[in-house]
């Protein structure tokens, strides 16, 4: 049997996530195309452009006009939706890729505050104030009703994943609870716009904190006390209380929020108790396993993926790692 070629297109192929993405899928023998608002290539922080971004049809467009990428969704096998905010200011991304602790931490505390000006390039082409509402819901949504009212030009065996880079919920109440709740809108958008097509199928992955030792170095004494604090929850015997454990005791027995049905845990000593249970996992690993899950020989990929899913996906075995199904939030 002839073998079909993979033909993927990644949005925001050049930001963090997705440049793992693209890197990953090249490897793998993918076609690959990237689209972002500049069209530019990824480059490392020290501004180099590796070998594999040659292999990279580099593109400019807009995912909240689609307009601007509907040609090239016929030709695709799969789509890979990477971009999303922590916060509505995004200066923090410049601040994390340069290693620049004190900007960092202003542009933190700028946003904790609500003091911080804007800097979505998404939203100021049209003269609106950046939100968690196009960042993280709208453009996914809108890029997913292009993909799926367009029918493919090139061979598909299966249905034609669509891949949502969402969330755990794990950076609460440091982070504003809406950047959360965006994700999960945008997974409720997703799924229905995908529920009765039998020609399509959606994955939504929900990494963890994701590092990287060079790309985003100020993120590795961070990921090491939490990937320690996984490993220690990991290994208590049983029967044994944790400080998860307990903050889930205590978020349980606060008064519930007014919907009967949030998106997420109304209290933030949820997000806290997940941070400290779910080790943080390398970007490079959360690629790996979205192109397993982009790829026609694995359609039994759908739903949720946390990083226990995403690393079964791609054959890393987690001794201990268990979460309870009553502490996950599911599509």
């Amino acid at each position: 049997m002839e073998r079909i070629l993979q033909k993927v297109l990644v949005v925001g192929g050049n930001g963090f996530v997705g440049s793992a993405v693209c890197k990953a899928a090249i490897a793998r023998g993918m076609q690959v195309t990237s689209i972002s608002q500049s069209g530019a290539p990824f480059r490392t922080p020290k501004g180099h452009s590796p070998a594999w971004t040659s292999k990279v049809d580099w593109r400019a467009a807009d995912a909240l006009q689609p307009e601007t990428y509907a040609h090239l969704l016929p030709g695709v096998t799969a789509v890979v939706h990477t971009l999303g905010t922590l916060f509505e200011d995004t200066k923090y991304k410049a601040a994390l890729k340069d290693g620049n602790l004190p900007a960092l931490f202003g542009t933190l505390a700028s946003n904790v505050f609500g003091s911080g000006p804007s800097s979505n390039p998404l939203a100021e082409s049209r003269g609106k104030p950046s939100s968690y509402e196009l960042l993280n819901r709208d453009a996914a949504l809108r890029v997913c009703e292009t993909f799926v009212s367009t029918p493919p030009s090139v061979q598909v065996a299966g249905p034609r994943p669509f891949i949502f880079v969402s969330a755990e919920d794990i950076f609460r109440p440091f982070i504003p609870a809406r950047y959360i709740e965006t994700k999960r809108e945008a997974e409720l958008g997703i799924e229905y716009m995908i529920g009765g097509k039998p020609d399509y199928r959606a994955a939504y992955m929900r990494p963890s904190l994701i590092y990287h030792p060079y790309l985003r170095p100020l993120t590795s004494p961070l990921a090491a006390l939490l990937d320690l604090s996984a490993t220690i929850h990991a290994n208590v015997p049983q029967g044994l209380s944790t400080p998860s454990g307990v903050l889930r005791s205590l978020a349980s027995a606060m008064p519930g929020a007014p919907s009967s049905q949030p998106l997420v845990s109304p209290s933030p000593l949820d997000s806290v108790a997940n941070a400290l249970s779910i080790p943080p996992i390398h970007v490079d690993h959360v690629a790996e396993a979205i192109c397993i899950a982009a790829g026609s020989s694995r359609s039994d990929v759908r739903g949720v993926l946390g990083v226990k899913e995403m690393r079964e996906l791609i054959g890393w075995h987690q001794k201990g790692l268990t979460r309870p199904d009553a502490h996950r939030q599911h599509v």
